[in-house]
């Protein structure tokens, strides 16, 4: 099994001291989407940011992120967002529904929000595919939000020099 990440390594991650951060997590499926938050956090912290300067807010499960990150980017002073969820596909369509309307909607917040929403939901076939995606086996999904969220808050900010 493969354990490409297909992320590009850079030579140097972007200083993230000044960065605040937004994390929306869904709390449905929290045995992962919690492995997910604590990935993501030891990163940004591994990077320089400060503890005071990431916010969690959690909400009941994946397709509330849409409400959850439009809120936060309106109210908070935050420079990007993660938007963290779990959808594991079940017997009904319901998988298919939560997949296609949160990521349609925090794509659409992405391109029009003016700060950088990170697609942090895992969609899988099943549990085994989403615990692959957080112990190593298949990456570990959290550490890449955070270095997505700083490399494109980092972006963000250069073409404002």
């Amino acid at each position: 099994m493969s354990t490409h990440t297909f992320l590009k390594e850079s030579t140097t991650t972007p200083d993230a001291s000044n960065m605040r951060f937004g994390l929306v997590v869904a709390e449905w499926n929290s045995h992962i989407t919690d492995v997910l938050l604590d990935q993501a956090v030891c990163a940004l912290l591994s990077a320089g940011a400060k503890k005071e300067n990431i916010i969690i807010k959690r909400v009941p499960g994946s397709f509330e992120l849409i409400f959850g990150c439009s809120e936060l980017a309106r109210y908070k002073s935050v420079d990007g967002i993660i938007a963290i969820g779990s959808v594991i596909r079940g017997d009904t369509p319901h998988f298919d529904y939560i997949c296609n309307g949160v990521t349609q909607e925090l794509a659409r917040q992405n391109s029009t929000g003016g700060i950088p929403i990170i697609y942090g939901l895992l969609t899988t076939e099943n549990e085994h595919q989403a615990i692959e995606r957080i112990d190593g086996t298949v990456g570990r999904k959290g550490e890449e939000f955070a270095m997505t969220a700083i490399k494109m808050i980092d972006f963000s900010w250069s073409l404002k020099k």
